[in-house]
């Protein structure tokens, strides 16, 4: 185990719970409100502790944890976009050492020999707003942010005034093609147009991605019209004419590299000092070259993409849940600056978490200003004896908060005192309690905290739950204190308490009748909703989006999850047990599942819900022609091919791979040498593959 994160199962537990609810919120500042508070360095060592806790323990990893998942919703103000592909994210490294554990892993999940050749394109990694360019008969028809990877947002009128992105492509270009690439800006233009907004009085961006992330989603597109923004093209996602885009006329191998080369042909700016490498030496002198050089190009990068060229080798590698397994980013070093500390404050998160933010003397460190940072709990503030008033050093890599890296204590005022962390709720006064081997302190206060109850709200409401336009943060605070909505159920019942209201809605400040009706609408439109997205409103812990479309996958109808949970009181029981066969669900989701729907005031909630709204049937996407779209396979013994990649295999086909054998698995694929699986699935009666007619049914 990494002696960095020598954690109890326990601590590991409780500090992981921590770190994917800080992510989330700042993946939201970051792709929803282009307002992040760190820096790349410290959101990469966040998420690179969370990565290393999974690591070490595997049974903490869920669908919905950051690791798994990309970006934000798509924010307010924009017509919605479904990606025909999803935008996924990239994974990181951040050494030698760790590239070499990534070339490794492609050699071993193709099971290549040692003196296979794996060539892979480097570009820089621009640092911009992701976006996709859709062109059908070869003209620009639609334009879109990433957003969470699946939908996005659609910002076509403004990306028409961009110069540099083609309005129509050549003849020989596909009818149908879907580019993808980063909006930017340049250095030189970023620090002209933060001088013009000082002398208009106007908000000043606090770097360049900022800047352009602002600017292309201006409602007004006059506005990103009269600011210099630029495209850059890294890939492709849905192609009429695969060939067409990764082939050329001297060679049919369809490679990453002939791809750039086609949209460049095709009128579209690609990035600069790009090549084609074979071996790790090679990769590492072309880091160290561009990272010498990067202060000479005029816009910002914070690393090198790595892809692999062949494209039939991305496609067996396949993706995680989040990102491609062929792609990652070398990120460079953080870089760090001298801060002080002006307070320490508690903030109270919707399970109770009492999480401490450092809050910083504003500071521009790479070009970007922090002002804050989180602390993460108070053995962290205690490890490292942080003080308010001290003189600290912080560090940041990219675009995220920054990390606090120690304690100038030379500098430490003479009358500083140790800080005293809270054993009361700062929000409500009731005890916080810290469990044993729990890393978190909670407020016990229940449903009387208020930040517990309007956080839960916010949540209810928020964009991958019910999505209620007009019902944001603030709306919710103000009911909330006006005792108008204190329960999701009070949303669906408001309109029909309205006029019973002193004074009604359209009559508080702020409102009208327009927008009372929109509210209204906005409510009433939400009164059917999808499975999987009211299974992640009710904010269970450690039950997030991902997790919440398996739960609705495995089964099928809000009555069918009811009676199941009634029936896992019962740990040794087989309810209990098909629960925890569902792939990503393990003890921790499991037991918050049953205690959830155990406790008196939730299923008064439920059925309250129930009586207002229409919860639809998941509906299982199928993947055509595919033989096994909606089975329950489990792969045992040695394959032809990895294990993994045959899961990614049975995974594209629709498949649900399971780690243990019941009386719901399909199928077993059983390979040379299986064992306990194969002999309990024989014992059951499941139907048992050999690899041949495993290979046989899905060809």
């Amino acid at each position: 185990m990494n002696a960095l994160f020598d954690l109890s199962a326990e601590d590991a537990k409780a500090r992981h719970a921590q770190l994917v609810k800080e992510i989330r919120r700042h993946d939201a500042l970051y792709y929803q409100q282009d307002a992040p508070e760190l820096s790349d360095a410290e959101y990469d060592a966040l998420r690179r502790e969370l990565e290393q806790i999974e690591a070490d323990y595997p049974a903490l990893v869920k669908a919905d944890s950051p690791t798994q998942t990309v970006g934000a919703a798509p924010a307010k103000g924009f017509k919605k976009v479904h990606h025909s592909t999803p935008m996924l994210s990239l994974s990181n490294v951040f050494s030698e050492e760790e590239l070499t554990d990534f070339l490794e892993r492609i050699r071993r999940f193709l099971k290549l020999p040692e003196d296979e050749t794996i060539e892979i394109l480097a570009e820089p990694k621009i640092d911009g707003l992701s976006c996709a360019l859709r062109y059908e008969d070869r003209k620009l028809v639609l334009a879109a942010t990433r957003g969470d990877g699946v939908e996005g947002e659609d910002i076509t009128a403004n990306v028409m005034t961009i110069a540099d992105v083609p309005k129509t492509l050549p003849q020989d270009a596909p009818e149908i093609l879907e580019v993808r690439g980063e909006i930017y800006m340049r250095r030189d233009e970023f620090v002209a147009l933060n001088a013009a907004q000082e002398r208009a009085g106007e908000k000043i961006f606090a770097n360049p991605r900022n800047a352009a992330a602002g600017s292309i989603r201006q409602l007004d597109s006059a506005v990103t019209a009269s600011r210099n923004l630029h495209f850059f093209a890294y890939g492709v996602g849905e192609v009429s004419d695969p060939q067409a885009v990764a082939t050329t006329a001297e060679s049919a191998t369809p490679l990453q590299f002939y791809i750039i080369q086609n949209l460049k042909r095709w009128g579209f700016s690609v990035a600069e000092k790009m090549g084609v490498f074979e071996t790790l030496d090679a990769l590492m002198d072309n880091y160290r070259f561009i990272l010498s050089a990067r202060a000479d190009i005029p816009y910002d990068i914070d690393g090198i993409v790595y892809k692999v060229n062949r494209l039939d080798w991305q496609a067996r590698l396949g993706f995680v849940s989040r990102a491609p397994r062929w792609a990652t980013a070398h990120k460079f070093p953080a870089e760090r600056a001298v801060t002080k500390l002006t307070a320490i404050e508690i903030q109270v998160g919707r399970t109770g978490a009492l999480t401490p933010v450092a809050r910083l003397e504003s500071i521009t460190v790479g070009g970007v200003v922090v002002s804050n940072a989180t602390l993460h709990n108070e053995d962290e503030i205690a490890r490292k004896d942080i003080r308010e008033g001290d003189t600290v050093v912080i560090q940041r890599a990219g675009d995220v908060i920054p990390q606090v890296v120690e304690v100038l204590l030379d500098k430490r005022p003479a009358d500083s005192k140790p800080f005293p962390y809270p054993d009361h709720c700062p929000v409500c006064g009731s005890l916080a309690i810290r469990e044993e081997g729990d890393a978190i302190r909670r407020c016990t206060g229940g449903l009387v905290c208020r930040a517990q109850a309007v956080e839960r709200l916010k949540h209810f409401v928020s964009r991958l739950a019910f999505d209620i336009e007009g019902l944001g943060a603030k709306i919710i605070e103000q009911f909330y204190e006006e005792e108008l909505i204190r329960s999701p159920v009070d949303i669906f019942t408001l309109e029909a308490r309205n006029d019973t209201l002193e004074p009604p809605i359209r009559e508080k400040e702020g409102w009208g009748e327009l927008s009372e009706k929109n509210l209204f609408a906005a409510i009433n439109a939400r009164r059917e909703m999808a499975l999987n997205r009211f299974i992640y409103a009710l904010g269970i812990r450690h039950i997030g989006e991902a997790t919440a479309k398996r739960l609705a996958a495995t089964y099928g109808s809000f009555e069918a999850l009811e009676e199941v949970m009634g029936k896992t009181q019962d740990r040794e029981g087989a309810a209990y047990g098909e629960l925890l066969n569902i792939e990503d669900i393990g003890p921790a989701a499991a037991d918050e599942l049953v205690a959830f729907f155990a406790e008196a005031h939730n299923q008064e909630i439920l059925k309250g819900l129930q009586a207002q709204i229409r919860i639809q049937p998941y509906d299982t996407p199928k993947s055509a022609d595919s033989p096994v779209a909606g089975k329950t396979l489990v792969f045992t013994g040695s394959l032809s091919i990895s294990r993994s990649e045959a899961k990614a295999q049975a995974e594209r086909l629709g498949a649900k791979v399971a780690g243990s054998v019941s009386k719901k698995t399909d199928y077993v694929i059983a390979g040379e040498d299986a064992g306990s699986k194969l002999k309990k699935a024989q014992e059951l009666g499941v139907t048992v593959l050999t690899e041949e007619e495993w290979i046989a049914l899905v060809s």
